[in-house]
């Protein structure tokens, strides 16, 4: 399990293909302190680390992960957010995040807010996917508030110490990213629908 606090950002420096397979290598801070068969989220897409060597580490993304994601369009000299699991002893500094990414969606527009900036996303509602007003969502990995939430779409503020130790400086209109809807929500919604 994660939190959604992004440690750190690695970096994409290959992809092997390998039947329906991408196995990934990324450059990172912590890529040394990473063991094999441990869980990191990438994105926030949960995968294990298959190898480690020096400051590099590798991760496969299967086919069913390439296609509910957006690691499919990775490149090398690609930006990611990178978080370990929670220790069980640790502070819970930002909420349920399980590396389950439930669907991609799209940057709409980006506002730099001269101290923060608004970022607005769209998703599909139709695999039944919703935002409560001031509720979590994970964004490529990162725990954010919604605000301005309508089916379909949602705006989150990031302030400078997210935008820059996190890839969205990067993130531009029409971007691909990678959406965990709050767990509590998805239970909720789940129960009133029986």
């Amino acid at each position: 399990m994660f939190t959604g606090i992004i440690e750190t950002t690695g970096l994409v420096k290959d992809i092997v293909r390998e039947g329906t397979n991408r196995h990934v290598c990324l450059t990172s801070p912590i890529s040394h302190e990473l063991t094999v068969d441990q869980s990191v989220s990438h994105d926030g897409v949960c995968l294990t680390v298959t190898k480690v060597e020096g400051q590099t580490h590798w991760v496969t993304a299967v086919e069913e992960t390439l296609v509910k994601t957006n690691v499919g369009q990775w490149l090398p000299g690609r930006q990611v957010n990178v978080e370990r699991c929670m220790v069980a002893n640790g502070r819970f500094d930002g909420h349920i995040v399980q590396g389950h990414v439930d669907q991609t969606g799209r940057v709409r527009h980006v506002e730099d807010r001269q101290g923060s900036w608004l970022f607005q996303f769209e998703y599909d509602p139709a695999p039944g996917n919703v935002t409560v007003e001031k509720g979590s969502i994970a964004v490529n990995g990162t725990s954010l508030t919604c605000f301005h939430s309508a089916d379909g779409r949602f705006s989150v503020a990031i302030i400078p110490y997210t935008y820059e130790f996190t890839n969205f400086h990067q993130l531009k209109p029409g971007d691909v990213v990678n959406l965990e809807f709050d767990i509590i929500g998805k239970y909720v919604k789940r129960l009133l629908q029986k």
